[in-house]
């Protein structure tokens, strides 16, 4: 039998996440614009079976519902994501009042419940007219999402836990701007300095621009992963030196790129390599000042560690991501490492970053497994990871909360409705929602707390 979970800090912060295009629906209603996600969705062969959010979990419209799953559940704080086209339908202007009303009703109901609002100003959805325009290549972007966080910060300001301005720029720029699997499906290499600074420089914008408003927390969620060298069977123990000189410039690239600026003020040294762009025609005098001011958090999204090794003549990339051999998987394929969260919390970041580290919250971290298992799967995953974040806590990181992805299935990006991350199981015919073992399981932990 499994030993209990130690204790936690008192006052640790138990919650849930979701994303506003993975589960609101409702895409052309009270005055939303088109997304980013919209477009890409609806082109044929993007997305796995053609899905789209048109209406995912109809959440828009169901929320009262979900609060009250959270309710039950007992967390003490829920992330969400704004959605950015509700607000700015063509991503610049005055505020849409219908999208802002929303978010203020679920607002006032979380609070209602005892739960706190933890909210995510960008998690990918960016109004299309934007990207029409170069999107997160184009610097005015950055002007606008200060604009749109100002609008949002003004509204929401005086209910807010903690603000997160961007959700995991590293994916934005690898997914969307230079491999295409995302939207915008966009590619090329160059892509990826242009956009990577301009989402952090929108970051420093939006941090401002909330800081008018509001006396909550601002923070930022990246995605985090350890990069291990490999060898070609997909094993560290193989692994040779050219393929660890290649895991230490993906490290640089997908943990220190968007993590150094905005604690050191600075990118980081061999950032020159990763760049194939006139670096000082993009940075000006300023901006890292701006993307450095002071946080009050950084949100930490794990999964899994990533196994690199040398590229290969011919590649297109100065590293190669490879399977990571000798490990379970999780229904997406992803490796189970707990292990792999620790070293996120404490060499990640901890140790790397002594003494301007902010606090860190676990702002995702879950997993996905076919309806058809008994939830076990999810049970072990999610009690390992924790056990990761204690150990973490014991080496003296100072982590004041923890998110599962997701509440809801949802729609999973490019994986469509496939690919099933909720505590609760929906059915997205009838939008039934039923809680599985992994939620009754957290709302036991959550209650002996």
């Amino acid at each position: 039998m499994t030993e209990p979970l130690p204790a936690f800090p008192p006052g640790f912060t138990w919650g849930v996440s979701t994303a506003s295009y993975q589960i609101e629906g409702a895409v052309s209603e009270d005055g939303r614009g088109t997304s980013v996600w919209d477009t890409f969705s609806h082109t044929p062969g993007k997305v796995r079976d053609g899905d789209t959010g048109d209406v995912a979990c109809d959440h828009y419209h169901r929320y009262p519902e979900d609060v009250a799953l959270m309710a039950d559940l007992g967390v003490g704080a829920y992330r969400f994501s704004v959605a950015w086209p509700r607000i700015q339908p063509t991503g610049e202007g005055p505020a849409n009042a219908a999208g802002l009303d929303f978010y203020d009703r679920l607002v006032d109901s979380l609070l209602a419940s005892d739960i706190d609002p933890l909210v995510t100003l960008f998690h990918w959805d960016l109004p299309q007219p934007l990207e029409d325009a170069g999107g997160w290549l184009n610097r005015d972007t950055s002007a606008r999402f200060g604009e749109y966080a100002d609008l949002v910060a003004q509204r929401l300001g005086d209910r807010v836990k903690l603000w997160i301005t961007l959700n995991e720029p590293v994916i934005v720029t690898s997914l969307g701007y230079v491999l295409g699997i995302h939207a915008p499906g966009r590619t090329g290499v160059p892509n990826a300095f242009p956009v990577l600074h301009h989402q952090l420089l929108g970051h420093g914008l939006a941090a401002a621009a909330i800081r008018r408003h509001s006396t909550a927390g601002v923070s930022l969620a990246n995605n985090y992963t350890p990069a291990w060298a490999v060898g070609p069977d997909g094993r560290p123990e193989t692994a040779t030196d050219e393929d660890r000189a290649a895991a230490e410039l993906y490290d640089l690239y997908h943990n220190r790129m968007f993590t150094d600026p905005l604690l050191h003020g600075a990118y980081p040294s061999g950032y020159e390599l990763l760049s194939t762009v006139d670096v000082d025609s993009l940075v000006l005098d300023g901006d890292l000042e701006v993307i450095s001011a002071p946080l009050d958090g950084l949100g930490v999204n794990y999964y899994n560690p990533t196994a690199i090794r040398a590229a290969k003549a011919g590649d297109d990339l100065p590293f190669a991501m490879v399977d990571l051999a000798g490990y379970e998987r999780t229904g997406f394929g992803w490796p189970v490492v707990p292990d792999g969260l620790r070293e996120t919390l404490v060499r990640l970041l901890h140790e790397r970053y002594p003494e301007v580290l902010p606090p860190l919250w676990i702002t995702e971290n879950g997993c996905a497994y076919p309806r058809s298992t008994d939830d076990a799967d999810r049970v072990s995953y999610l009690d390992g990871h924790l056990r990761a974040v204690r150990g973490a806590i014991d080496a003296g990181v100072d982590v004041r909360g923890y998110c599962v992805w997701s509440l809801l299935d949802n729609f999973e990006w490019a994986e469509g409705y496939s690919q099933r991350f909720g505590l609760v199981d929906v059915d997205f015919e009838t939008q039934r929602r039923t809680p599985r073992a992994s939620y009754r399981w957290y709302r036991d932990l959550i209650r002996g707390a």
